[in-house]
């Protein structure tokens, strides 16, 4: 049976409700072409999985209260403040298929806005009136910048090891899960062995919602807003293609290696790596491999009897492998 994120969102609809009050209250001013765009761009937000997380985390831990919310509220608003600026650097027309800020206005609103939404996670952080949180919320925003910036280096030096591809997405994505788990934890003040347990999960988390991620690129789908080879275009060689580049055993090795470390690939030679990726099982090593970290995630929850909050963890780790977008 098919996993339905709108069933874990019911589950959550009051207090999902809350937290879309917290983010509009917070990101309303007095400037109106700033209210303009954060309105526009609220009305396609995304699906939310991260706020989910900490609302569930901090359900495991007791209760989702109102430092959780706006825990919760922060990590969205600076998930959403790194989309807008990717946005700009990546010189992209459309997300969710809907035109991009720096699309509809151009790159110097785009990074203000962005900034902007940068100050009301802040404001929400301090609003927790918990240090500890806001630590966790500092903490992740620097993972996630030199993640991003590690990621630009080895694309410059063509890496295709596993486990630098591995260190990467766990600090680039992974972190913000892992925030997500301490925030929901400290909301509660639960014991701190606690929450670096279900951090671990959400740390599995974040590398399985990123490796699935990655395969997207390899298939074409207009409503991801991302063209296919898009990653590889940029130098970032994931891991379907680095399972298959590691498959020596194979006679095009040598040519797609090649291919790979070339400074500009044509489209014709990105149709080619893909292609070779599929054909070698890289998509099904991708798969397995989120299989495996699901299962580990399971091993983390097991200890706990099984409750709603427990079963909507297993839940949304599978929905996260089995979504389409």
């Amino acid at each position: 049976m098919a996993i339905s994120l709108e069933h874990i969102q019911q589950q959550l609809r009051p207090e999902l409700d809350k937290l879309d009050h917290i983010i509009v209250t917070t990101l309303t001013s007095n400037s109106e072409l700033t209210n303009g765009i954060v309105t526009n761009y609220l009305k396609t937000k995304g699906k939310m999985i991260r706020p989910i997380v900490t609302l569930l985390s901090a359900s495991f831990f007791g209760g989702i209260n109102d430092k959780a919310l706006q825990g919760a509220a922060a990590i969205e608003m600076l998930h959403n403040a790194s989309l807008i600026h990717d946005d700009v650097i990546d010189q992209a027309r459309e997300r969710r298929g809907v035109p991009t800020i720096n699309n509809v206005w151009d790159n110097h609103v785009a990074v203000l806005v962005g900034d902007f939404f940068v100050t009301g996670a802040l404001r929400c952080g301090v609003a927790t009136g918990d240090g500890r949180i806001l630590s966790a919320l500092a903490d992740m925003g620097r993972d996630l910048s030199l993640g991003e910036i590690d990621q630009v280096d080895i694309a410059r030096n063509h890496c295709i090891d596993e486990d630098t591809y591995m260190s990467i997405i766990r600090a680039k994505t992974a972190s913000l899960f892992e925030c997500c788990a301490q925030v929901g934890g400290y909301a509660n003040d639960a014991p701190q062995t606690a929450i670096d347990e279900l951090r671990r999960y959400a740390r599995l988390l974040g590398i399985c919602f990123q490796i699935k991620d990655d395969t997207f690129d390899y298939y074409h789908d207009p409503i991801i807003g991302k063209p296919t080879g898009n990653d590889l275009r940029e130098g970032k060689v994931t891991l379907p293609l680095i399972y298959a580049l590691n498959r020596t055993d194979l006679p095009e090795h040598d040519e797609m290696l090649a291919l790979v470390n070339k400074e500009e690939p044509t489209c014709e030679d990105i149709d080619r790596l893909i292609d070779f990726a599929k054909r070698a099982g890289g998509i099904d090593y991708a798969y397995e491999t989120m299989g495996r970290l699901r299962d580990e995630a399971n091993d983390v929850l097991s200890p706990y009897s099984p409750d709603e909050t427990v079963d909507l963890l297993r839940e949304i780790f599978d929905y996260v492998i089995e979504r389409k977008l």
